[in-house]
């Protein structure tokens, strides 16, 4: 007996992942099969269907999830000061709880989990991805995002998982720029305020950052500052170094506390104000992969296939 070789509909079978995930009612394969069976001219079976999991088609959503990252991108998003670089980056990283299953394949910082880190890579000025990569949840950000000649007049716009003094002042030594959050337990010393108060202010040099946030009520903070870090490796050793950046707050006033950000974009260019608006760039970057966490719930797939994972992270996205 010849079995009959059905033809795939790939609209509909891209449909059927894609509303499957939005829907929210039938976020198992079978529930996608019976999506797609519904739609398409001729059904297929549970075994046709598993077939068509593959790596090649993790690939074709992955192209798709790009194109359509390109075209949703917020148009209006690079404002007219910031015209001068050559491009505005956004560099963005979240993890992705995944099946217990698949713990070989995406081993997670703890024993008895798997996590996908996903790595994006956003031209705002181009409106294009230049980069979009998955890899284990242990993966170092440093592998995933390259500093180089490349960064020469670019602005990049990083989230905290990309925090890290080197990488900075890399940045800064191949002439590019970058604005990031400060990290809740980065304390670096004041070297210098880069405005006046006037009154009976606070004096700021020579104090820790986070020794003096509590102290203050001014709507901006705006100084410099000094950090140690670690060089690369040479030659089996690692030196010591420091570097001078820019610490600015803009107070939020309904939490009584400080959005703190550290950039080396002077001053003279971009005020405390400014830089605050220039981050708000990433936001929907950061509701895409609020979205992805919260709502679809990936770590309740029972599949230990990688290329199956890839399938249903791309059609989420």
């Amino acid at each position: 007996m010849v079995e009959r070789d059905r033809k795939l509909q790939i609209p509909a079978f891209v449909w059927a992942f894609v509303f499957g995930f939005a829907a929210g009612e039938s976020r198992t394969l079978a529930g996608f099969r019976r999506c797609y069976n519904s739609t398409a001219d001729e059904t297929i079976s549970p075994g046709g269907f598993y077939q068509r999991l593959t790596p090649t088609l993790a690939e074709y959503l992955r192209d798709l999830v790009e194109h359509g990252l390109d075209e949703v991108a917020v148009p209006n998003a690079v404002d007219a000061d910031i015209d001068r670089f050559r491009d505005v980056m956004i560099a963005d990283g979240t993890v992705l709880r995944l099946h217990e299953f698949l713990s070989d394949q995406f081993e997670a910082r703890h024993e008895e989990q798997a996590g996908a880190k996903l790595h994006l890579l956003h031209n705002a000025t181009e409106q294009t991805i230049e980069q979009l990569d998955t890899a284990n949840e242990k993966t170092h950000d440093s592998t995933l995002f390259k500093t180089g000649p490349w960064l020469e007049n670019r602005l990049m716009l990083f989230d905290l998982a990309y925090f890290k003094y080197r990488r900075f002042a890399l940045i800064d030594e191949n002439d590019g720029y970058f604005v990031s959050r400060l990290k809740q337990n980065a304390n670096p010393l004041i070297t210098g305020e880069l405005r006046e108060w006037r009154g009976r202010a606070l004096p700021l040099e020579g104090k820790q950052l986070r020794a003096v946030l509590d102290d203050l009520d001014r709507k901006y903070i705006d100084v410099e500052v000094e950090v140690e870090f670690k060089r690369g490796p040479y030659n089996g050793t690692q030196s010591l170094d420091t570097k001078r950046f820019r610490v600015v707050g803009v107070r939020d006033e309904d939490a009584d506390d400080y959005h703190l950000y550290m950039t080396n974009l002077a001053r003279k260019e971009f005020f405390p104000a400014d830089l605050a608006e220039i981050y708000r760039c990433r936001w929907e970057v950061e509701l895409l992969f609020r979205e992805l966490k919260t709502q679809y719930e990936l770590d309740e797939f029972d599949t230990s296939d990688e290329h199956v994972v890839r399938i249903l992270l791309y059609a989420a996205l």
